[in-house]
């Protein structure tokens, strides 16, 4: 079985798998590992273990790269010594922007442990073309340069701060990616849809939203029964009552056609089945609990005396029209009250139709 440790270069950042080889690696030791980018120091925070035999089903294991060797005292001094060099960078670069009068702004500068490369992160409302400041940065410092583009969400990570919550932000202490977040997510909670409100200092959702719907999702579950709808079922909806049509398995929506001839797709979670359906209780695992039911009795059949077969919805629609007008008809004509034979008839000409085209 494959062996693996989890290394992270920085802090709640992203976990990177490593092998460790034969050497004896612990839960917070320094490490030096090769990366696309080159020697990097980093901190192991997941110990020596089997790799998951979920993410193999198969037997596969994907090629791991191997760490360099253990971080020493020297391997320390140096790490230490390049934040030293980062902070010199970072004044050397904002002067050589306002030099070029570039529309960027610096956020944060990274040495590689070897310094083979130097990053500079930025932020921009457009592109922006640096290639003048690549060239003067690179002969200042005689190194590969790499100049990388972030979003609000990063730059306030790198920056970090204070929450509205009066704590430091979620993305610099513990959340090492970013989850998608939607609207949906504050309206489960029962939030305010201020945006202000509901906004972090970046601009964009509070990432607490997302790690915290799974809790209220699950509460929810636990004190409101599920009702999982079929087809030709009569349920209840915010605009009144009606019968399943179509349901959306994959989505979990159904499709209502109301009593007042209106169509409405809602979600599973808004349907109620009506009071003349089956009365019981639906757990989460989707079973019926009857209490106290009983079956209606049963009609007796009226024998047809013909062999005609039954007549359709539309059929019997027209039969009845029929008849309405038939006794309508018999009912003026034998009618003797001064009601309908006070009345003169009268004949009015006919409107003239109004011709059409243009008059020349």
């Amino acid at each position: 079985m494959q062996k693996i440790i989890g290394v992270r270069f920085k802090r709640a950042g992203k976990i990177h798998l490593f092998d460790p080889g034969d050497d004896d690696i612990q839960k917070g030791d320094s490490v030096i590992v090769d990366t696309s980018r080159g020697l990097e120091c980093g901190e192991v925070v997941i110990g020596v273990r089997d790799f998951p035999q979920a993410e193999n089903p198969s037997g596969y294991v994907p090629p791991i790269r191997r760490i360099h060797r253990k971080a020493t005292r020297a391997d320390l001094a140096r790490v230490a010594e390049n934040r030293m060099r980062e902070k010199e960078a970072f004044e050397i670069c904002v002067d050589k922007i306002h030099e070029h009068k570039l529309p960027m702004n610096l956020i944060n500068v990274r040495y590689t442990f070897d310094v083979n490369k130097i990053i500079f992160y930025f932020t921009a409302e457009s592109r922006v073309d640096f290639r003048l400041l690549v060239k003067d940065l690179a002969y200042i410092f005689r190194t590969r340069i790499e100049l990388r583009q972030v979003g609000v969400r990063e730059e306030a990570k790198l920056l970090g701060g204070v929450g509205c919550c009066g704590r430091k932000l979620c993305c610099t202490t513990f959340l090492g990616d970013f989850a998608q977040v939607s609207i949906r997510m504050a309206k489960e909670q029962n939030l305010s849809l201020n945006p202000t409100k509901i906004s972090g200092i970046c601009g964009r959702l509070l990432c607490c939203l997302k790690f915290e719907s799974e809790y209220y999702h699950e509460c929810y579950m636990a004190n409101n029964p599920v009702y999982e709808p079929h087809q030709n079922d009569r349920v209840i909806v915010g605009d009144g009552e009606g019968r399943i049509v179509s349901i959306n398995f994959t989505r979990k929506t159904a499709t209502v056609l109301l009593d007042s001839s209106k169509t409405v797709v809602a979600n599973w979670e808004d349907l109620l089945p009506a009071e003349n359906e089956i009365i019981g209780k639906f757990r989460s695992d989707s079973e019926l609990v009857i209490e106290d039911y009983e079956p209606p009795e049963e009609i007796p059949k009226e024998e047809n005396s013909t062999n005609e077969p039954p007549k359709t919805f539309n059929q019997e629609k027209t039969f009845e029209r029929r008849n309405y007008n038939r006794n309508y008809n018999n009912s003026r004509e034998n009618n003797t009250d001064d009601e309908y034979n006070d009345k003169p008839w009268i004949n009015r000409p006919r409107k003239p139709r109004r011709p059409r085209g243009k008059f020349h």
